[in-house]
């Protein structure tokens, strides 16, 4: 009798604790709510007009909205350089420089310059790298070791060097955490040094992704203030992470008059709902409140824009992408130029490409 009482007990128990399993199993957590909320973002500042007054009034307003929310990005007014090394190539010269200023943390960049008999200035290409062990090294060509090359070599990764060949002054700076300016602590741990970056500097009320646009933008005072430089003749173009900044720089710096960007035509949306992990030099937060990459994107309009689209990239959902360019070419329609907006799709993966580039590049900044 007390072993059937104590059976029943037991059975008792174990549907008390099924339930009770059960009952946790329908507790939300906290990714459910993240996807939930992600999903019915508010994005309130899309653009929805149709002439060019719409588009300007729009972009005036959500460019002060993302300059806030991005947080301080001004470089410095003054600052010293430092000559680090000169290498000599045939046809052109590769200059390793580190910008430094008060209270700023000094920026590393190369600068390639063409030779050109008869030629002494040239216009600036802007040069961003994305993620990867070596930096702006491989964007500026700098290829000493295998693994270096084979870095080069997977996403046609050395686009600085290619368009020093083609006539550009090709400026290459170095963004956080990347390359020299990633912890060696951080390196060696394995930890994620974005993300470490990103929390960090949140503490101090700033973004990691504001850090490297003020850094572009000083590397290309810098690069306007040089002899040698065509300050009325600027682009801009980047791979991945490179990408997303030749966006964000492009958008919110309206020196440059052309932009390529190559393996970002995604959405923040996207990538939490259907990706394990968005670095945090990307984000920004408190942006799908008002808007995504297409709304950064379209600040660009009416200006030339290429935005290169693998169609065997894998970290670019093609649903999502039309989402996308669908947003991005309203705003080039309502500025009345919708030629400008090109979506080239090539049929490689995550890499640089160039092919319908380097003619429109030729084209505004040549004159060719």
């Amino acid at each position: 009798m007390q072993t059937k009482l104590l059976i029943a007990a037991l059975c008792t128990l174990g549907t008390l604790a099924a339930r009770a399993d059960d009952a946790l199993a329908a507790v939300p957590t906290t990714n459910d709510e993240i996807l939930r909320a992600t999903a019915a973002a508010p994005l309130a500042m899309q653009f929805h007009g149709s002439t060019p007054a719409d588009l300007s009034a729009w972009q005036q307003s959500f460019a002060a909205k993302l300059n806030e929310l991005v947080g301080p990005s001004t470089p410095p007014k003054q600052w010293t350089i430092k000559t680090l090394s000169t290498r000599e190539f045939p046809d052109y010269t590769r200059e390793e420089l580190l910008l430094e200023a008060a209270d700023t943390q000094s920026l590393p960049l190369y600068v390639l310059r063409p030779k050109r008999a008869g030629q002494t200035r040239f216009p600036i290409l802007l040069c961003l790298h994305g993620h990867g062990d070596f930096g702006n090294d491989s964007v500026a060509g700098v290829d000493d070791t295998p693994e270096r090359q084979k870095a080069i070599r997977q996403s046609n990764y050395d686009y600085g060097r290619q368009m020093v060949h083609e006539g550009y002054l090709a400026v290459v700076p170095c963004f956080n955490p990347f390359g020299r300016r990633c912890d060696p602590a951080l390196r060696a741990s394995k930890t994620d040094a974005c993300g470490v970056e990103f929390i960090r500097l949140q503490f101090l009320g700033r973004t990691l992704i504001g850090e490297n646009l003020r850094d572009a933008k000083w590397a290309l005072d810098y690069a306007c203030a040089r002899d040698d430089a065509r300050p009325d003749r600027i682009g801009c173009i980047g791979l991945s992470y490179g990408g997303r900044m030749t966006m964000l720089v492009t958008a919110l710096d309206p020196r440059v008059r052309v932009a390529v960007i190559s393996g970002a035509l995604n959405l923040f949306q996207e990538r939490i709902e259907e990706s394990a992990y968005a670095c945090g030099a990307q984000v920004i937060p408190g942006l799908l409140k008002y808007g995504d990459t297409p709304e950064i994107g379209s600040l660009i309009a009416p200006r030339p824009a290429i935005w290169e689209v693998g169609r065997r990239d894998p970290l670019i959902p093609p649903a999502w992408a039309e989402k996308a360019a669908e947003r991005l070419q309203r705003a080039y329609n309502a500025a009345g130029m919708p030629a400008n907006l090109q979506i080239h799709h090539h049929d490689g993966g995550h890499v640089w490409v160039g092919d319908t580039a380097v003619p429109l590049l030729a084209k505004l900044l040549k004159g060719e």
